[in-house]
């Protein structure tokens, strides 16, 4: 089953998928936030598009754990998806994948700015790969 990942931001929207065995996350696209049903109707769009099972979201906890105001606009916009899609729509803590992924890309070689992959379609690959590593059942050895 694929699995969406997203990086919501006031302005953009990092949109990540994930391979159809739900292993692997990836950088897919960025969606510009002018109005917010234009991004939930691309949201719907790629869960259609791509078969996508489950929508995880990024939970923008401040580093001491707590929750922000940027925490309430963001279920917000994750409760307003809800209406749209069957799909399960689930929270993940981002705490500093904005940061990893700008780490990421310039480890990479990727020059600062609007690359190819963007930091948050990276920031919502990291969220989604987090989520898929500790969904995955533990290997036997």
């Amino acid at each position: 089953m694929r699995s969406l990942g997203l990086d919501i931001g006031d302005r953009r929207i990092g949109v990540a998928l994930s391979d159809p065995e739900g292993i692997l996350a990836s950088p897919f696209s960025v969606i510009n936030r002018k109005d917010d049903s234009l991004a939930i109707k691309a949201i719907i769009d790629i869960i259609s598009q791509q078969g996508v099972g489950q929508v995880i979201v990024g939970l923008p906890r401040s580093l001491d754990g707590s929750l922000g105001r940027q925490v309430e606009k963001v279920k917000k916009f994750a409760q307003r998806l809800r209406r749209y899609t069957k799909v399960l729509v689930d929270y993940r803590d981002e705490r500093l994948t904005t940061v990893m992924a700008a780490r990421l890309k310039r480890a990479t070689g990727g020059k600062k700015g609007r690359g190819k992959v963007s930091y948050d379609a990276q920031a919502a690959a990291l969220i989604l790969q987090s989520y898929l590593d500790e969904s995955q059942p533990p290997e036997l050895t």
